[in-house]
């Protein structure tokens, strides 16, 4: 295993809660799928997304942004587009010691180098341009015991 492949494994192996910015409601979008699969994997995922706020996806209540979360955030996942990543980059470096966060990871097809280098200068870890649903299965991750709801 090569050393960006055991960074990510560790990534997953060391989350137990991931706040999803840019999770559908829609079970036809990516996100949904995404969401579904680590939630059965025993990480807890919440939703974040300003236009559904208050909603449910997936038996979880819907945020209009990460600072609306409620306890801790081990992970940010950026399911929303490269210009996008850095003002939810931002929004993470900022609420990374009240919350806990520390990891941003940004899906396939969105990197932010710009964003990437203040999260890694803020002490997070970053991962872009991947999906954790694809390398935790890519990389074998252990399954998380269930968090509670």
């Amino acid at each position: 295993m090569d050393a960006e492949d055991a960074r990510m494994l560790k990534i997953l192996e060391q989350t137990a809660t991931i706040a999803m910015v840019g999770a559908s409601p829609s079970a036809e979008r990516p996100s949904y799928s995404v969401m579904a699969f680590l939630q059965n994997q025993g990480y807890r995922v919440l939703p974040v997304n300003p236009r559904c706020a208050g909603q449910t996806i997936l038996g979880e209540r819907v945020y209009g942004s990460l600072a609306e979360v409620p306890g801790p955030i081990d992970l940010v996942d950026v399911f929303r587009s490269s210009d996008a990543a850095g003002e939810v980059t931002d929004e993470a470096i900022g609420l990374a010691e009240e919350k806990g966060i520390h990891a941003v990871w940004m899906q396939i097809g969105v990197r932010d180098d710009a964003a990437a280098t203040r999260a890694c200068a803020a002490g997070l870890e970053v991962v872009m341009d991947r999906c954790p649903k694809v390398e935790y299965v890519r990389l074998g991750a252990r399954q998380r015991p269930s968090a509670p709801h």
